[in-house]
């Protein structure tokens, strides 16, 4: 435990405990004031004071390293004690009152074994200063008084003792059961710290992946239909001075892929990302659309083998956006005339367990120019694939090289709900 350079009642740990200190050091000091019982007693007022007071100075700071230096102030303070309690008339009182303020800084100073310790030779000093209290009392009487009153006095003493026990006993308790409590306090408090540093991490990696989302989107839907447009008006100019029909067929193709790429940038800027998917639905009949307008734009017709189930709408989604960035990239890259797009359930054997689990494969699979994967690091097609299938729990991969075609494959986690 940190303690401050100079402890007052607003920077203390337990200011209760500071203020019920200060009231033992007054007490102690008022105890020097009352008469004294037997009036032919010496009494030593500068001595017992001067040694109360230097023993409140050094509460006034204490040591929390290194272990020299709170083991010299320790020692320091049970000299002091000793030495105010050796010099006073109420010698047992006043030393019962300076152990208890010892016991409430040990507390503040040591671990549970140095306050232990302290406890220790606390109650000792107790019983040997409480003998000579006694055996100083008992002397008064005459020898024959004396010797009947000594089975008492001792009776006392061991009374005595065993309350100064309890009393030991339930200041560790209290101030142990304090410290734990300020402990998972200051935890709680640095766990709650900690909570709202990874809150907003969280939240910067939710606006990182937001972004990356929207990316993924325009360059998903808005960057298919632009690509389609590009095609359409390169056929569109080579036909111009041939076939005015179909040029003009071409650039009304075209004219309506620019108003779909215009719908497709507004839901990208507004982040609505989905289709108009059915809950439930064939998959065949989710991605219809979508083989469409690419047949428009390349002339190849898809062979299509489709074996899996009604989907959720969320997982026709992923798979509607994967084939379209497929699709895309043939578009763009393949210079294919061939498509082959297989959706199989597989099972994969799972060690140990009495099912198996589930998957969704999507192969597409064209026979066009082909590349060399590893050349291929920069291109947000074949990464948004990648992306999309981990975030779904699933994984992409591909094999292509130059002159036969590519194949992309992509398997993903089916969700229970789904019947197989």
């Amino acid at each position: 435990m940190l303690l401050p350079k100079f402890i007052q009642p607003n920077n203390h740990p337990f200011s209760l405990s500071l203020y019920v200190e200060w009231a033992l050091l007054g007490f102690a000091l008022s105890n020097e004031f009352i008469p004294a019982p037997v009036p032919t007693e010496q009494r030593h007022y500068i001595i017992t004071i001067s040694s109360i007071l230097l023993f409140s100075i050094l509460g006034l700071r204490l040591p929390t390293q290194p272990l020299s230096l709170k083991l010299t102030h320790e020692a320091l303070q049970i000299s002091l004690v000793w030495f105010a309690a050796s010099f006073s008339i109420f010698k047992l009182r006043l030393l019962v009152l300076l152990l208890i303020v010892i016991i409430l800084r040990t507390c503040l100073v040591f671990r549970w074994q140095g306050r232990l310790v302290v406890a220790i030779i606390s109650f000792l000093s107790f019983n040997f200063m409480a003998k000579i209290q006694l055996d100083i009392f008992s002397r008064q009487f005459p020898p024959t008084l004396a010797e009947k009153l000594i089975p008492k006095i001792t009776l006392v003493r061991l009374n005595l003792s065993f309350l100064f026990f309890l009393l030991l006993v339930f200041l560790l308790w209290l101030i142990n059961a304090l410290l734990r409590e300020r402990q998972q306090h200051l935890q709680l408090r640095v766990a709650n710290e900690k909570l709202l540093e990874f809150a907003t991490q969280i939240e910067e990696l939710a606006m990182a992946k937001e972004r990356t989302r929207i990316a993924q989107e325009i360059h998903d839907a808005l960057g298919h239909a632009l690509t389609g447009l590009n095609i359409q008006l390169e056929s569109a100019l080579k036909l111009w001075e041939i076939d005015h029909q179909e040029s003009r067929k071409l650039v009304s193709q075209a004219k309506t892929m620019g108003s779909m790429a215009l719908q497709e940038a507004r839901e990208a800027v507004t982040t609505l990302r989905e289709v108009p998917l059915g809950q439930e639905q064939d998959l065949l009949t989710t991605i219809s659309p979508l083989l469409q307008q690419f047949e428009q734009m390349t002339g190849i017709i898809p062979r299509v083998i489709n074996n899996s189930p009604p989907l959720p709408t969320a997982l026709s989604l992923i798979i509607y956006r994967i084939l379209q960035e497929a699709l895309t990239n043939i578009c763009k890259h393949a210079k294919a005339d061939q498509v082959e797009i297989a959706i199989n359930i597989k099972a994969e054997n799972l060690p140990f367990q009495k099912s198996n689990k589930h998957y969704l494969k999507l192969t597409v699979r064209d026979n066009g120019v082909g590349f060399h994967p590893e050349n291929n690091t920069t291109g947000f097609g074949l990464q948004g694939i990648q992306e999309r299938a981990m975030a779904s729990g699933g994984k992409a991969k591909w094999q292509s090289t130059p002159g036969n075609g590519c194949i992309v494959q992509v398997c993903l986690p089916l969700p229970m709900e789904v019947s197989v």
